[in-house]
């Protein structure tokens, strides 16, 4: 579990499942260039390390990049992305 605190005063946890399975990449999201589509296969969750965190990097001005024990890292988490992520009480009520 991370705890994510905003410049608004927000503060909110996101479990470290979410945030793997939430992975904005081409590889877990699949992708579409020059006509063609790339559609990822299944998620294997039994993978050692998947959802165990490395380390966290912020990208320019705009996006978080969490680098996961299993040697992926390639997703850049925008601000937007993780704040729609937020698990809390709060959040949780304006997604129903």
């Amino acid at each position: 579990m991370v705890e994510l605190a905003w410049a608004d005063g927000h503060c909110g946890p996101v479990s470290l499942e979410n945030l793997r399975d939430s992975c904005p990449c081409a590889e877990c999201k699949g992708e579409k260039v020059l006509f063609r589509e790339y559609v990822p296969g299944p998620v294997d969750k039994s993978i050692p390390g998947r959802n165990e965190l490395g380390s966290v990097e912020v990208v320019g001005g705009y996006a978080v990049r969490f680098s996961w024990k299993d040697g992926h890292g390639t997703g850049l988490y925008t601000w937007e992305l993780l704040r729609s992520l937020c698990e809390c009480d709060v959040c949780k009520r304006k997604d129903k």
